[in-house]
């Protein structure tokens, strides 16, 4: 006689409610954020030694940095 079960127990997953109800999280591109980092001053960009690839900008340079 087998040790496992005839019949195995498994959730139905057939309908897309069920399916959403035990789906893993799901990231997406509209889900990320871009931080912008702000120090004082005018028309400034310095980068932070810390963070490769990543300044600060100067309130006068947001606007175009947004875009």
């Amino acid at each position: 006689m087998p040790h496992f079960p005839a019949t195995r127990m498994r959730r139905n997953r057939r309908t897309d409610w069920s399916r959403r109800l035990t789906a893993e999280s799901g990231l997406s591109v509209n889900d990320l954020i871009w931080p912008i980092f702000v120090c004082a001053g005018e028309n400034r960009i310095e980068p932070i030694p810390s963070m490769p690839g990543v300044v600060r900008y100067s309130v006068d340079r947001l606007a175009e940095v947004a875009r």
